[in-house]
């Protein structure tokens, strides 16, 4: 019986196999995850499907529901390979098959994540994104704080949290932090009933509260702008709502209160400091509170009073950015008259303090006074660098006050760039300091270079299509940190490093968040004109200098918002591949001044009118929405 019982189980094994143990015919289409991609990387799609043969449509949707890619493929007993190229919004892409009758597939096929980076044909570059990413990250500090855990920007030197050094810094570490809120929400915590904001905000392990020195003028409206920074990276619009009510209370206190407020000139006064900084003019005194000898951080009647432009360029940026935040909200009355207490506060500060060169550093509300051994109507100082990108000067003016820093740099073989201070220095004592750096010419803020004036002036440059001024900034930035394996907040005129006192830092996030956003505003030409990249102008400058090929992230930690391109060149033809997240662009890509006509395609359609000349130079310029596009431009 063994040969039966052998047959019979011969028999279960063949009908098990015959029940479906065997591989079945695979009768839909199969696509494996490719994991998580990054934008513009090119990536290859199998699609399997050996029981169909014939043409099938396939298309990718990005994570906001946008089609970002559309094409037919032939399917049969061998794989179909696809070529994919990632686009549109951070998140899960889905892949859909339709076989001319219905949708046969839908399956998750990648995720597209994101993060800053530049990467480009002339590795110096690369070399200038890495560096600054690195020291703003050496600025970066975080601790609670009322039960909150607050992170912010550190001053290069002094350990605290300062709102100025916190601001300033913002349009470099928007590139890499995902906290933009917690520390200006803090700020606001420590907002007094008058207005007015403090300096620096609690440390309470090092037994600090939050302060603030007297001769201060410019602390509100860098809360206000701050806040604005925050939520363009953010999008957090209830923040923004929540936040509003204190930036009103600080404006209104810096336009009204009659120690920050000239009534008479309808501008911003202040004591005579040098520039933004925070003592003031006359030799070491004692300190009123604590009885030590000490630079003039406090206001008696010894002060001498003015109009310093910066504090008053920096309103109207200000002003404009809180009209945005009105409009977001809701409210346009407050707009309006944000927007024109601006406009007549650019009249007003140019009509007193613009020379058609630069602004004059202050004018004394005695006009009898002057400081002695110095001529005042001749010095260059700090914030004339950032007037450059504060919606404030024409091109002509921009140009000017372009030629004026390039022209006292070669008048000056004793400084190696042109990153003033404040030129001439004032002599010795001018400024007394008790001691520390600053009381002698070429010292600190008296006559040190700076590298976040060399960052503002790049970028003001790249903005008013002075690109040779702007490469050459970022390399010399490059060298200087190369040589002294690091970035400081001042250095002296030979080029040396200054090192203030023992809280001095090699990672000065100041200078390099400027240099950062020359390179990646200027440079790469990624200019965010509305929240979250929602609304962006591109103007890729690398023909200026030759580069052959960028591929470019900039990407926003806070929010999804982001943009990628990448850049090919050659010797007559461009081509720019460009994802992000938004829905509406500006194409304005400057190209080599011999160029006299060009064809340009957008998205396989030609573009006649898209070659203009615009202030005597060949650009390629034309609005489009969605940010998914690619042009190509010979000539």
């Amino acid at each position: 019986m063994r040969w039966l019982w052998g047959l019979v189980l011969v028999g279960v094994v063949w009908s098990s196999v015959a029940c479906g143990a065997l591989p079945q015919p695979q009768t839909h289409p199969v696509v494996q995850h490719l994991g998580q991609v990054t934008p513009l990387q090119a990536q290859t799609v199998v699609l399997t499907w050996p029981s169909f043969q014939g043409r099938v449509d396939v298309t990718i949707t990005d994570a906001a529901q946008v089609v970002v890619m559309r094409e037919s493929v032939m399917v049969g007993p061998d794989a179909a390979q696809i070529r994919v190229l990632p686009r549109g919004a951070l998140g899960e892409a889905t892949l859909r098959v339709f076989d001319g009758t219905e949708v046969v597939l839908t399956a998750p096929i990648y995720t597209l994540v994101a993060q800053s980076s530049v990467q480009t044909s002339q590795p110096i570059y690369d070399e200038v994104f890495r560096k600054t990413v690195q020291y703003l990250q050496g600025s970066m500090r975080s601790y609670p704080l009322n039960g909150q855990q607050i992170r912010g920007y550190r001053s290069p030197d002094n350990p605290l949290l300062w709102l100025r050094d916190h601001v300033y810094q913002a349009q470099g570490f928007r590139y890499i932090e995902a906290d933009a809120t917690s520390l200006l929400s803090a700020f606001a915590d420590a907002q007094r009933a008058d207005g007015s904001l403090p300096d620096w905000i609690d440390q309470p392990e090092l037994g600090v509260t939050a302060g603030r020195k007297a001769v201060e003028a410019d602390v509100e409206f860098l809360f206000a702008y701050g806040v604005y920074q925050a939520w363009q990276m953010s999008g957090d619009t209830e923040w923004m709502r929540g936040m509003l009510p204190a930036v009103r209370r600080a404006i209104a206190y810096t336009t009204s209160d009659p120690v920050r407020w000239d009534a008479q000139r309808g501008l911003i006064r202040r004591p005579y400091t040098i520039d933004m900084w925070d003592f003031a003019y006359g030799p070491t005194t004692t300190n009123p509170e604590t009885g030590a000898l000490a630079p003039r951080h406090w206001i008696d009647d010894q002060t001498v009073w003015g109009t310093f432009h910066g504090d008053n360029t920096g309103l109207v940026q200000a002003l404009r950015a809180l009209a945005t935040l009105e409009e977001v909200v809701g409210e346009g009355e407050r707009a309006r008259q944000y927007r024109r207490m601006a406009e007549d506060m650019v009249q007003r500060i140019k009509a007193l303090s613009w020379n058609g060169q630069f602004f004059t550093h202050f004018v004394p509300e005695d006009p009898t006074w002057s400081a002695a051994g110095v001529d005042m109507a001749a010095q260059l100082s700090i914030s004339n660098a950032y007037a450059l990108n504060r919606g404030i000067l024409n091109g002509r003016d921009a140009q000017s006050l372009l030629e004026t820093y390039y022209t006292r740099g070669q008048q000056r073989p004793d400084v190696v760039l042109p990153w003033f201070s404040i030129d001439p220095p004032f002599p010795a004592g001018a400024y007394g300091m008790a001691g520390r750096k600053g009381e002698l010419p070429g010292e600190y803020v008296n006559g040190g270079i700076m590298p976040l004036v060399g960052g503002e002036l790049a970028r003001g440059a790249f903005a008013y299509n002075a690109e040779a001024f702007g490469f050459d900034t970022l390399r010399h930035y490059n060298v200087l940190t190369s040589r002294f394996d690091g970035s400081y907040l001042w250095y002296y005129p030979n080029g040396q490093p200054g090192i203030s006192g023992p809280d001095t830092i090699p990672s000065d996030g100041w200078g390099a968040s400027a240099m950062l956003a020359a390179l990646m505003e200027g440079a790469a030409g990624v200019f965010d004109a509305g929240m979250m990249y929602s609304s962006v102008k591109l103007s890729p400058r690398w023909a200026m200098d030759g580069v052959t090929h960028a591929t470019i992230v900039a990407r926003y930690p806070a929010s999804a918002g982001y943009v990628a391109y990448t850049w090919q060149m050659t010797a007559n033809r461009i081509t720019l591949d460009v994802t992000g997240s938004g829905d509406a662009l500006v194409v304005n890509i400057p190209l080599p001044e011999a160029v006299t006509a060009a064809t340009v395609t957008h998205n396989g359609a030609p573009l006649s009118d898209a070659f203009q000349i615009i202030d005597g130079r060949p650009f390629v310029y034309f609005k489009t929405r969605g940010m998914n596009h690619t042009v190509h431009i010979s000539w």
